[in-house]
C-alpha cells in the first residue's frame, strides 16, 4: 500500500494569552498530522483550547496574544516564518480556510451572500467581480444552495442557508485544508444530518482536508478518518477514526465515549467529575490526574507520548 501523503503537520505548537491573572495557555505543546484528503475531529470539553488551536494555525490572533512559537507544515513548506503580508496573501484563506462556529455572525448583514462568497475569490486568486461571482454560483451548487440565493442578504437565510453560504465561502479559493469550528452546533438533527453529507460529499469530489473542532462525539464520527483528543490545551490521544471509536486509550477519552447515549444497551451515559483544570496554572504531571479512575503515583510526573501501534497517547498506563 502506497504511503499517504502529509497534508499537515504541527509541531511543538504553543498559543498563550496574556491576562491580569497570568498567563493562559491555550495551546501548550500540540503535535499531531493530517494526511492528505482525510479529516482530523479534534474532541474536548469546552475551554480545553481547541478553537484557539484553530486561531493559532491560522494566526489569528488577539491583542493579548502572548507566547506563540512552533511549527506548523503544509504539504513539508514551514509556514510559521512567513512575513504577515505573506501569510494573508498565499496561506490564510488562499491554502488553509475556515468556516466559525456561528455563520450568523461571520456573515455581514448589510452585502448580499454572493458578493460575500466572491470576496475570497477577488482578494486571493486577483479575478473580475464577474468571475468572482461566477465561481460563487459554483460553490453554491456544490454545497446545495440555490443559485437565486446569491442576490440575497443573510437575514433571508435559514440557519441551515447560512451555513452552507459559510462554507461555500471557504470553498472559493479552492483550498487545501478547512478548518470547521463547531459548524453545527446552532442547528437541529436534520439541518446538522444534512451539512455533513454535503462535508463528505466534498470531501470524496475536492480532496479536501477538514479539520472539525467539535465536542460532539456523534456526529463528529460521520466525516472523522482520524481523532485527536485535546484536554487543558494539550493533545492526548490521536488515533484512526475507527479504532479510536471502538476502543479509546486514553482514561479521558474513555469518559468522553462512555458518555455518549447509546441507542442499543442498558449501559447508562457517564460523566467525568470534577471540572476541567484552569489554564493559568494547570497542574503538574498529567493534567487530567485529578479527575482520572485509573490515577497511580506516577501520574504526579508529566507523562510522555507513547505510541502503541500506530496510535498516539499521553498516559503513564501505556509506558
Amino acid at each position: 500500500m502506497a504511503q499517504q501523503k502529509i497534508l499537515l503537520r504541527i509541531q511543538d505548537l504553543y498559543l498563550y494569552f496574556k491576562t491580569a491573572a497570568g498567563s493562559v495557555q491555550a495551546v501548550d505543546g500540540v503535535n499531531f498530522d493530517l494526511d492528505a484528503n482525510r479529516a482530523v475531529v479534534v474532541l474536548g470539553e469546552s475551554g480545553c483550547g481547541k478553537s484557539s488551536l484553530a486561531k493559532a494555525i491560522l494566526r489569528l490572533l488577539p491583542r493579548n496574544a502572548g507566547r506563540y512559537e512552533g511549527h506548523i507544515y503544509i504539504e513539508g513548506e514551514d509556514i510559521m516564518p512567513l512575513p504577515e503580508e505573506e501569510f494573508r496573501h498565499n496561506i490564510r484563506w488562499a491554502t488553509i480556510s475556515m468556516v466559525p462556529q456561528a455563520a450568523m455572525n461571520s456573515l455581514n448583514p448589510v452585502l448580499r451572500v454572493g458578493d460575500q462568497v466572491a470576496e475570497p475569490a477577488l482578494i486571493h486568486l486577483g479575478v473580475t467581480k464577474a468571475e468572482a461571482l461566477v465561481m460563487a454560483k459554483r460553490m453554491f451548487q456544490h454545497v446545495g444552495v440555490p443559485e437565486d440565493f446569491i442576490k440575497r442578504y443573510p437575514f433571508e437565510l435559514s440557519g441551515g442557508m447560512r451555513q452552507r453560504v459559510a462554507i461555500a465561502m471557504s470553498l472559493v479559493t479552492s483550498p487545501k485544508l478547512i478548518i470547521l469550528d463547531e459548524p453545527t452546533s446552532a442547528l437541529d438533527v436534520l439541518t446538522q444530518a444534512s451539512i455533513f453529507n454535503v462535508l463528505k460529499r466534498l470531501k470524496k469530489e475536492m480532496g479536501i482536508g477538514f479539520i472539525l473542532i467539535t465536542h460532539d462525539i456523534a456526529t463528529s464520527s460521520e466525516l472523522a478518518d482520524q481523532v485527536a483528543v485535546m484536554y487543558a490545551g494539550q493533545i492526548v490521544e490521536t488515533s484512526d477514526a475507527h479504532r479510536f471509536f471502538e476502543t479509546p486509550l486514553h482514561p479521558y477519552s474513555k469518559k468522553l465515549m462512555a458518555s455518549v447515549p447509546r441507542l442499543h444497551g442498558k449501559t447508562e451515559p457517564e460523566f467525568i467529575t470534577g471540572r476541567p483544570p484552569s489554564l493559568i496554572n494547570p497542574p503538574t504531571g498529567c493534567r487530567f490526574a485529578d479527575r482520572c479512575p485509573s490515577r497511580f503515583d506516577k501520574c504526579v510526573q508529566d507523562p510522555p507520548i507513547i505510541e502503541r501501534e500506530g496510535r498516539k497517547v499521553k498516559c503513564w498506563l501505556y509506558a
